[in-house]
């Protein structure tokens, strides 16, 4: 029988994932022009430094592994991001509110809980624009964003399988539809924490503005509502256009869960074998894209600041990062037969799971990372065990273990840009809209001061 890739690589074999995560971190801050123009070329290049060798190697075991996560992952993820880019662009929000600190606790918070229901990237996508637009007065905006990014995109997407994608994995694998509710409490503790965080944050820098000589808060909003007087009816706060593409959004989720909940024949597709319904989800997508743009006028998308430029840099630079994490990927997927055994071997705590799987949630893609210490759970409690009865008998008795691998691929996934989704794409689209983000190591900065203590103090809480 032949052994698994993850059972042969060397641990050496994720240098050039490590090469990709650091072109991303520092190619923009060393290199800014050289970054602009050949990010792609770079992203290829360092698939290529990944790709030939394996190849080479490990013959038709290395071309099957590429195929699957270039067919079954990436191509998929890339369709969905670009389905709810479109869509989400394809919604303009008019408002003549403005981002008092209320305001955007506000925003945040509802953004929050809608994003469990429609998925942390969809969320995202449909609000990050007019999150930017209420912001546009403010001098200091890349602090609103990076709460953006822990709030909507991340943390937000616990309470449901359609807010992230490791949940939605769980349910595929037995964990009922509403069980993902118990993460309710952690996921408040985190939020609540979160806004008190951004409102001594929102306060600071307002304080800030109006010390170093800008409109004071209140002017600004003033004026800028003023501005806006004659674009919405007289007492009108929001007007919201292009409510065909909210159509357009009840279908992808309704084409989502078809394709979970859905079991037909497979076909194959390179060599790598696709459930039916994968292909159908995939191509309602394509078409929902084309569907979109049809529909919604293009002076709605100019006015919506729309442009293609961020889902072609999330598609160039995510096709290096899929490529170069396969090794990663395949050595934990072998478990203890792995080079990185000691880290499966390692989790026997709640508190571990929690911060294990959480820690490489936030490099690496959640899901398999997920599906990786769910199987290492059932595996520690009920080994040889069929996996239905398995999962029934882990919810029942050792629940708390599951909570915290589904806590820690949710959370954690807003350590970094590439943690989960929707980050990059909205630290992208928040960029072309003039906002100075930090770099790479420097949402980490923010990340590690912010979120770590917020996630030791939900250990105390829940997992210990």
């Amino acid at each position: 029988m032949e052994n698994s890739l993850g059972t042969l690589l060397p641990l050496y074999s994720v240098i050039p994932f490590v090469g990709m995560l650091l072109s991303i971190a520092l190619g923009p801050v060393l290199f800014p022009k050289f970054w602009d123009n050949h990010f792609g070329k770079v992203s290829f290049a360092w698939a290529c430094i990944l790709a030939i060798p394996l190849i080479i190697f490990f013959g038709k075991q290395g071309v099957d592994e590429l195929l699957f996560i270039l067919i079954a992952d990436y191509v998929p993820f890339i369709i969905l991001l670009g389905a709810l880019f479109t869509v989400g662009g394809g919604i303009l929000i008019r408002t003549t509110l403005k981002g008092t600190t209320a305001v955007n606790v506000g925003f945040l918070t509802i953004g929050s809980f809608l994003a469990s229901l429609m998925g942390t990237t969809g969320a995202a996508m449909l609000l990050i624009r007019p999150f930017l637009r209420v912001n546009k007065h403010r001098k200091y905006k890349a602090f609103l964003v990076i709460f953006f990014i822990f709030t909507i995109a991340n943390v937000g997407g616990s309470l449901t399988p359609l807010g992230d994608p490791p949940l939605f994995l769980g349910f595929l694998h037995g964990v009922p539809f509403f069980w993902t509710l118990k993460l309710f409490f952690p996921m408040v503790v985190v939020l609540a924490a979160l806004m008190i965080l951004y409102v001594i944050f929102d306060r600071y820098h307002l304080a800030k503005e109006r010390k170093e000589g800008g409109l004071s808060s209140e002017s600004q909003v003033s004026a800028n509502s003023e501005n806006n007087s004659d674009t919405l009816p007289s007492g009108k706060k929001i007007e919201i256009l292009g409510f065909q593409n909210f159509i357009l959004l009840a279908v992808v989720i309704g084409v989502i869960i078809f394709s979970g909940s859905v079991k037909m024949s497979e076909v194959n597709i390179l060599g790598v074998q696709m459930g039916l319904q994968d292909v159908i989800r995939n191509l309602v997508l394509v078409l929902i894209m084309f569907i979109s743009m049809k529909i919604t006028p293009k002076s709605l998308r100019e006015e919506n600041d729309f442009s293609w430029g961020p889902i072609l840099e999330v598609t160039y630079l995510f096709f290096g990062i899929f490529i170069t994490m396969v090794p990663a990927l395949s050595i934990l997927k072998a478990g203890e037969a792995g080079s990185l055994a000691f880290i499966t071997a390692a989790v026997n705590s709640p508190a571990q799971y929690f911060w294990i799987t959480g820690a490489l949630s936030g490099v690496l893609d959640n899901a398999p990372t997920y599906l990786t210490f769910f199987s290492t759970a059932l595996g520690q409690f009920y080994p040889g065990m069929a996996e239905a009865q398995a999962v029934a008998l882990l919810i029942e008795n050792q629940s708390t273990y599951l909570l915290a691998i589904s806590a820690g691929s949710v959370f954690f996934g807003a350590m970094t840009y590439i943690g989960n989704a929707p980050n990059f794409m909205v630290r992208s689209m928040a960029e072309e809209a003039g906002v100075k983000m930090p770099s790479f190591f420097g949402y980490m900065v923010w990340s590690f001061a912010i979120l770590l203590p917020i996630y030791a103090l939900v250990t105390l809480l829940f997992f210990i």
